[in-house]
């Protein structure tokens, strides 16, 4: 099959269909039939091949025009690991905790608590701990960790669902803090998801989220062989088209800055010798780990202080 197997779509964030081509792999994945992509869709070290990005001429987003429609994302997601298994728990937990401070130095860690995408709880857990929130609303499609989620809330009123497109169940202006970690550039409708997502806050309740940005050093020194540029990300930020994307969902007080990672030595060195062609195979490298702020932005905004119309939530089965 060619491109006609895959959905067509115009910008995400301002829906302009004029758009230059930027970055395309050596095969393209628009001319790959769907069973031929599902070798490169999860894991690292592979050979890159991806839909072919395309900057917006209005917004300057960079995004791909032809992707993976809803039916075909929701197979491909059905059997992926979690997030980051490549990277040691201990540098993960490292990382989550430092976005959990960044957070709640600007916002009242109260309300109810809403997570897209939590994979294990990292996050999860340390809101339990640490604030004083009445439900946690975690929307996690893999259901093989909702286990590790319920652990994670420690006891305290969760509801976990599946579906990571509609947010309705989730009472108008309830939450306090709301976070994504490496979902937006995942998913394809971006500015409905983010809307949905400012109703239910408080007026002021805070928003967290961290991506990739594709105006990073990394990302001009690496070129092609940026590992974000994949098969996951229908699209990729930079600080303003961030920001636009953001006001146009009706948040304020919007700030981007760096964010801190922590990666294992090891893992660094395989992703540079990657980079360049190379396979490190069993070599012993070094475990220990290093904080580095290395091609990912974390965004805070929040809701205006004006309460959102309530709605009453939509019933739930259990899941």
């Amino acid at each position: 099959m060619s491109r006609e197997e895959y959905l067509r779509r115009a910008c995400p964030v301002c829906g302009s269909s004029q758009a230059r081509e930027e970055m395309g792999s050596r095969i393209r994945a628009e001319h790959q039939p769907l069973h031929q992509l599902r070798p490169f869709w999860s894991g690292l070290f592979k050979e890159k091949l991806f839909f072919t990005y395309h900057r917006c001429a209005r917004c300057e987003l960079l995004y791909n025009p032809i992707y993976f429609d809803g039916d075909q994302l929701a197979e491909l997601y059905g059997d992926m690991a979690p997030n980051m298994d490549a990277v040691s728990d201990e540098a993960i937990l490292a990382t989550q905790q430092g976005y959990f401070e960044r957070a709640a130095q600007g916002t009242r860690l109260e309300g109810d608590y809403l997570e897209i995408g939590p994979d294990v709880g990292h996050i999860v857990a340390q809101a339990a701990r640490s604030g004083d929130f009445g439900h946690f609303w975690l929307f996690e499609p893999n259901l093989a960790i909702h286990d590790a989620l319920r652990v994670a809330v420690d006891g305290g009123p969760a509801t976990l669902l599946a579906d990571m497109d509609d947010l309705s169940p989730v009472p108008d202006g309830s939450v306090g803090l709301a976070v994504m970690i490496h979902v937006l550039d995942h998913l394809l409708d971006p500015l409905e998801t983010l809307s949905q997502l400012r109703a239910k806050l408080r007026p002021g309740g805070g928003l967290m989220i961290v991506t990739h940005n594709e105006r990073s050093l990394l990302r001009r020194v690496l070129g092609e062989r940026w590992p974000p540029f994949c098969l996951q990300h229908p699209e990729l930020y930079n600080p303003d088209t961030m920001r636009q994307l953001l006001e146009r969902a009706g948040f304020t007080g919007i700030s981007v800055e760096r964010s801190r990672n922590h990666f294992p030595l090891s893992f660094l060195a395989r992703q540079a010798a990657w980079a360049v062609g190379l396979k490190l195979g069993r070599v012993p490298l070094p475990g220990w780990s290093v904080g580095l702020r290395l091609g990912n932005i974390l965004t805070l905004a929040k809701a205006p202080d004006q309460a959102a119309t309530a709605r009453p939530a939509r019933q739930l089965e259990a899941v």
